[in-house]
């Protein structure tokens, strides 16, 4: 599905090589950016854009198959991609219901709103680390 995007953040002293590779799966269709944000802070997961201190990166959604960040620090992180079909930078809703899609970090359940960090997050150790991540569409 094209090339890598990838994010590289500044290699912590001591840093292991830790990289996450991320496949991402049933991308409606490759209009517009695919955006994934990448935290190891609960109170700013799914919405990171806050957060001074998460990984961030986008891709046109033609070449967004897989993601891949490098040079991470191993630990717990949860990882939110939207699918923004209008490159508008943000997920739409209609009436809080998401009209573009989304995805998660260890595929975590979607009842009545994103998942917590909890159900999302998972262990970076050194090394190479994969995720793959179903995106979903409810309208």
């Amino acid at each position: 599905m094209g090339a890598w995007a990838t994010s590289t953040a500044s290699p912590p002293a001591g840093s292991s090589g830790t990289e996450l590779h991320v496949q991402v799966e049933a991308l409606r269709n490759g209009r517009g950016l695919v955006h994934a944000c990448l935290t190891r802070d609960q109170a700013h997961f799914p919405n990171c854009k806050a957060d001074p201190l998460a990984f961030r990166l986008s891709a046109p959604a033609s070449e967004a198959g897989q993601l891949h960040f490098r040079n991470l620090a191993g630990g717990t992180y949860a990882l939110a991609i939207v699918h923004d079909e209008n490159a508008n930078g943000q997920l739409d809703t209609l009436v809080r219901i998401p009209r573009e899609g989304y995805g998660f970090s260890r595929n975590a359940p979607v009842r009545f709103g994103p998942p917590e960090f909890g159900e999302a997050s998972f262990t970076l150790t050194p090394g190479r680390n994969i995720q793959v991540i179903r995106m979903r569409y409810i309208l």
